[in-house]
């Protein structure tokens, strides 16, 4: 059963027929793009919300799509600091499915306010953040799905672990449990794999800290990238990926990723949450892929790890398998939603 059914239950329906049906339908769509008793009617789904910090408070930007009263997914983008923006795939998926859906830019990232502290680039206080911007949606455990991708995919893991009274289920997309892990992988399969004179060339920079230099990422995209973050010719790459790239806020990519994604070095060097994801209660997907950065194996194992979890497996995609495995990943992902809502999640 689809989810846009549970739109159709908000209808009157006068009697049964094809063309009754028809109009049903339409009604469906009209009552799921309905904003008259929103209060983001002015600004087309768009709020700012404020977030306090130990340092002020600063803007956030979000964004509402659809009307779902059950089902409500609240989008964490990669990164850190990429931007909302690489998501837009949904845009052709979740409406068809009646799935009401969030955007959100991180506090640093573009559409957000972007301070220049680096003491608000810090863990627990992302996961505060993703908290007050939850309760300034009205998200709650009757209805709130939280979805992160890779950088957040780690931050929807710690949200859950903080405040998963909150949630009704969780995604996390193409993200290991552990970055000592995702280095080990790197290393052990990834690298080896990988032109060895580029892979020296590629360290070499890194070594004299030359992350600016246009010759690493014409390395590292054409040998790296196009194999293990998006499968196609970079010449090729979505619109809305080149947006998000091109948006990145480097400084705090740098600080708590590092350099690339040929590994992690940063701030987050050292987590790994592992052991933690049985404390995690709620219905939980992990996404994973073939030709990821992040290794399928794990990601399949973390399934098995929290109480109720479920993997997908993506065989023809990487890091960005939104992507490059479109219809798996989007079949698979709203089955869940739809799985979760209608109680047959197991």
């Amino acid at each position: 059963m689809r989810l846009a059914v549970v739109l159709l239950a908000l209808l009157p329906l006068a009697a049964c027929g094809e063309e009754r049906t028809s109009d049903a339908a339409n009604g469906a769509t009209r009552a799921y793009f309905d904003r008259s008793e929103r209060d983001d009617v002015l600004s087309g789904g768009v709020k700012m919300i404020p977030i306090s910090t130990p340092h002020g408070t600063f803007k956030v930007w979000t964004k509402r799509v659809g009307n779902n009263p059950r089902a409500k997914v609240l989008l964490l983008h990669g990164g850190p600091a990429a931007t909302h923006e690489y998501f837009e795939a949904f845009d052709s998926y979740f409406p068809a499915a009646g799935i009401e859906y969030y955007y959100y830019d991180q506090l640093g990232s573009a559409f957000s306010d972007q301070p220049d502290n680096d003491a608000l680039w810090d863990l627990p206080r992302f996961v505060d953040e993703v908290e007050e911007v939850r309760a300034a949606l009205h998200l709650d455990r009757n209805n709130f799905y939280l979805l992160g991708h890779s950088w957040g995919g780690l931050l929807a893991i710690e949200y859950a672990l903080a405040h998963q009274d909150h949630l009704k289920a969780l995604v996390v997309s193409n993200m290991m449990a552990s970055i000592p892990a995702y280095n080990e992988y790197a290393r052990r399969v990834l690298m080896p794999a990988m032109d060895q004179r580029v892979l020296a060339e590629v360290q070499k920079l890194e070594a004299a800290k030359q992350y600016g230099n246009p010759r690493y990422m014409e390395l590292l995209i054409p040998h790296f990238y196009s194999q293990h973050i998006l499968r196609m010719p970079p010449d090729q790459w979505p619109d809305p990926v080149n947006r998000a790239f091109k948006h990145v806020n480097e400084k705090i990519y740098l600080q708590m990723q590092g350099p690339s994604e040929l590994g992690a070095s940063g701030k987050l060097v050292n987590w790994d949450r592992t052991a933690d994801l049985a404390k995690i209660a709620v219905p939980t997907l992990t996404i994973g892929a073939k030709y990821d950065t992040m290794d399928p194996a794990h990601m399949e194992k973390m399934a098995g790890l929290v109480k109720k979890g479920r993997y997908l497996n993506c065989p023809n995609g990487s890091h960005l398998a939104m992507y490059d495995d479109q219809k798996t990943y989007f079949d698979g992902l709203i089955r869940f939603i739809s799985d979760v809502d209608e109680d047959r999640f197991q």
